[in-house]
């Protein structure tokens, strides 16, 4: 249990970001699906790119 707490803890920012880009990408895909794939897309690409950029926290 303290593993999965401390893996929580490390990763929440990035599950943060998912959750926030799915769910941006969801709500434009209900309003006109194309719109969806086109900000799911847009979204991947920016979380890759942070990503890549953000480092290691630290470590």
């Amino acid at each position: 249990m303290e593993r999965l707490k401390k893996a929580l803890r490390r990763y929440a920012a990035d599950l943060v970001l998912v959750a926030g880009a799915a769910a941006v990408a969801v709500g434009a895909g209900l309003v006109y699906p194309p719109a969806g794939l086109i900000a799911g897309g847009a979204l991947a690409i920016a979380g890759a790119v942070l990503s890549s950029l953000g480092g290691g926290g630290g470590e």
